[in-house]
């Protein structure tokens, strides 16, 4: 599973520096354009050779109903849902930051998030290895705890050193959640109930990624993208206040999804009536 999500991550390497030339040299729409068109050319043939596997039974609904009601559930979903709001606020956010409060050029500001991604693909597929050792469940809350952590430790009032520290460690942390939420979900919930909770739970990350981005821009407010913003002392010293207290709401709601994550730990092995050190 490592492997496969890690390709998100070689895509974030690859698209970042090409957006951003495709939106100096043909405007946002086409750039926009370009990247649906790829899209749908790469998505289409995956989406045609995909096959029903056999021999899978899927689970009772009821069944999954019940395990709906779950204390498991209820804060796997929470978890799902803040992880998701705060993990992906720090990806809208970092070319902008290099470029208004650094003095970055748009091409630095998006090699910056490149290297971000690299990292975080690398990261995936190590992450996973790790797992294998030290127990999924315990992989993912250390992946979240870390998370948050270099939020607030690195990228807050970050110079350009320490920005350039947490790109690199946000990428290897944040990596963790993603390449183990599936594995973890059949590990609680089982693998007839995969398909019903994993939906449900997806389902809930796709609100937190509409949630977290949109808050963390009101916040910030508007302000021009550029380098120009960094010579000006009196806008510079004002946006990167704004910047920090958006950094203190992603750090916050990366530590309330660790202890969401947490929980179903400890909920988990209560449900199971035995505590394990790896799980």
């Amino acid at each position: 599973m490592g492997f496969i999500l890690s390709g998100s991550g070689a895509g974030g390497l690859v698209l970042a520096p090409v957006i951003t030339a495709l939106v100096s040299r043909f405007g946002i729409q086409w750039a926009l354009r370009a990247l649906g068109i790829w899209n749908l050319v790469v998505g289409l043939p995956v989406a045609c050779v995909i096959r029903k596997r056999q021999g899978f039974e899927r689970g009772d609904a009821r069944g999954g109903l019940k395990l709906m009601r779950k204390g498991t559930f209820l804060y796997q979903s929470a978890g799902a849902f803040l992880q998701a709001a705060g993990n992906f606020v720090p990806m809208y956010y970092m070319t902008t930051y290099g470029t208004s409060v650094l003095g970055y050029s748009a091409a630095t500001a998006s090699l910056v998030l490149a290297l971000n991604n690299a990292v975080n693909s690398v990261s995936r597929i190590s992450m996973g290895v790790l797992a294998d050792k030290v127990g999924r469940q315990n992989m993912t809350m250390i992946s979240v705890l870390l998370s948050a952590l270099s939020v607030l430790a690195l990228w807050y009032d970050a110079p350009r050193a320490r920005f350039l520290a947490f790109s690199i460690s946000y990428g290897v942390c944040a990596g963790g959640y993603n390449a183990l939420l599936p594995t973890t979900v059949t590990e609680i919930f089982g693998v007839k109930n995969y398909a019903a909770v994993s939906g449900a739970i997806y389902f809930v990350r796709g609100i937190g990624t509409l949630f977290g981005a949109p808050i963390a821009g009101v916040i910030l407010g508007s302000h021009a993208r550029t380098s120009s913003v960094a010579e000006m002392p009196g806008s510079a010293v004002d946006l990167q206040k704004r910047y920090n207290d958006v950094v203190l709401f992603v750090g916050a709601l990366l530590m309330a999804a660790a202890f969401c994550v947490g929980s179903v730990r400890w909920l988990d092995a209560r449900d199971k009536g035995r505590w394990v050190w790896k799980a």
